[in-house]
């Protein structure tokens, strides 16, 4: 039963709104990214629905490769507004509301402060209580080896952490994946492919390809620009590196990637 003063939908029990809502943006660095597109699903204890969706104008480029996840490119957004004259509209849709959405503690809800922030509006976001979808998803279908064995080979994990025992129910789970979705190729390069590894430069994913080819930053101020790029401006950035607690195997590859502009 539902406490006091609330009511059930859908399951949920609601004791005031709550704001769904979705960020598209410029990229995922959260200090140096801007919102492109913010949709807010409002539900009121009494089910009732309103969404609203804002196109913003970021103030700086949209990212070729942010416009083929989400569609929207420079010229979708030339005429709308920017962030900080919304605002106080977004402002007073989730006041006295909580708030929910999809990876949105990692993402969308430092996104938004970063935004309010920036356009210097005066908003506490930890006034809400946050629900993230994502969250309850990994709790409720943990993603270890053991659930995986559980899940497509119906068998429960023995001596988990014990390496022969995990070599051997991994490829167990990869026959029965292979067994379940007909849709998988069936060879080493195509499943490969669907990694993230084949990307990486160096084992520890601190430099990555981009969809070009060109080696990118994938972490720091730096990240999502080209290493030769920075290096270029910035070979400061390079020493601090080396001399850093970096993985030896990444020294060498961001060493390997210096020592190109010596041919420049």
């Amino acid at each position: 039963m539902a406490d006091q003063g609330s009511l059930v939908f859908n399951n949920l029990s609601l004791t005031r709104p709550i704001v769904f809502f979705d960020i598209e943006s410029t990229g995922l660095n959260i200090g140096t990214d801007r919102i492109v597109e913010l949709a807010l699903l409002k539900v009121d204890p009494a089910g009732n629905k309103t969404i609203k969706t804002y196109r913003v104008n970021p103030g700086i480029p949209i990212p070729p490769e942010a416009t083929r996840i989400h569609g929207i490119t420079d010229q979708d957004v030339a005429g709308c507004p920017a962030f900080h004259m919304i605002a106080g509209e977004v402002a007073s849709l989730i006041r006295g509301c909580d708030l929910g959405g999809y990876n949105s503690d990692k993402f969308d809800i430092p996104m938004l402060a970063e935004e309010f922030a920036r356009a210097d509006y005066d908003i506490d976001l930890k006034e809400h209580k946050f629900v993230d979808a994502q969250a309850i998803f990994f709790l409720k279908e943990p993603r270890h080896l053991a659930a995986a064995y559980k899940f497509y080979c119906n068998k429960d994990l023995e001596n988990a952490h014990s390496a022969t025992a995990d070599v051997e129910a991994t490829w167990e789970v990869l026959q029965a994946q292979l067994d379940r979705y007909s849709d998988l190729a069936r060879t080493v390069d195509a499943l490969s492919a669907l990694g993230q590894s084949n990307r990486f430069v160096d084992f520890a994913g601190r430099i990555i390809l981009d969809d070009s080819g060109d080696e990118i930053f994938n972490f720091g101020r730096y990240k999502g620009q080209k290493v030769l790029d920075v290096f270029r401006k910035d070979k400061g950035y390079y020493n601090w590196m080396i001399d850093g607690d970096f993985p030896a195997y990444t020294k060498r590859v961001i060493t390997r990637i210096y020592m190109k502009l010596r041919d420049l």
